[in-house]
């Protein structure tokens, strides 16, 4: 018996598929809900024989709304339209701020031995590196554009042979007392000084790699301390 009554209902889900008029569909609708009820007990729920005005209709997606906070944890140089923008420090207070980043150039050992005999045509390559570095640290908000333009108050820069993978580390601080992170200004200051030190070294050798640039380690503002290694 439940067979038969489910045929016929699968019969008419079959005539419901094929009418054409309004007034078809809503009594073929109306058939098909009253069979659906009498084999399985109770209405169908949102299902092919529901009303027809908004059950076929295409559901755009809906984003959710951002709550407050969100932007704390979120990309702050991003509006609320996703447009970019530079970030308003003014309600912070000032602090300490200190910052220390890493990288590493990957010379070879051709390379690396006439950086090590300072042999290289354009000079002593760690030394005009290092001064690069620590102008690049200064101008950091003239290459990143989001970047504030921040008055530091000290920039060190340090690079060193490193026999173990023919390679020249590179170390960089930057501190400053204001109202944002100077994280941006050690990480441009490593770059730029590995940038500087490719540059000494490309007539010898194209194969040089710039690689492993990061924050090692960070002090002062809302979001306190933070180091790698912890």
């Amino acid at each position: 018996m439940f067979l038969r009554r489910l045929a016929v209902a699968s019969s008419r889900s079959r005539r419901f598929l094929s009418c054409n008029s309004s007034h078809d569909l809503a009594r073929t609708i109306a058939e098909l809900n009253k069979e659906m009820e009498s084999v399985f007990g109770e209405p169908p729920a949102n299902g092919p024989a529901s009303s027809p005005s908004n059950d076929f209709m295409p559901q755009e997606p809906q984003l959710a709304p951002q709550e407050k906070g969100d932007s704390e944890l979120g990309l702050t140089h991003i509006g609320n339209k996703g447009e970019a923008q530079m970030v308003d420090v003014s309600p912070k207070e000032s602090s300490k701020r200190t910052a220390i980043s890493s990288g590493k150039v990957i010379l070879g050992k051709q390379v690396f031995d006439l950086v090590l005999a300072n042999q290289m045509a354009k000079g002593d390559v760690l030394s005009v590196a290092k001064l690069a570095g620590i102008s690049g640290a200064k101008h950091t908000s003239s290459l990143i554009p989001l970047c504030h333009n921040i008055p530091l108050t000290h920039v060190r820069v340090d690079l060193t042979l490193n026999p173990k993978d023919y390679s020249v580390d590179i170390e960089a601080e930057a501190s400053s007392t204001g109202k944002t992170g100077v994280e941006m200004e050690a990480m441009t200051a490593v770059s730029v000084a590995g940038l500087t030190v490719y540059d000494m070294c490309k007539a010898a050798s194209k194969s040089i790699q710039i690689t492993d640039i990061r924050l090692e380690s960070k002090t002062g503002g809302k979001s306190g301390d933070w180091s790698r290694k912890e």
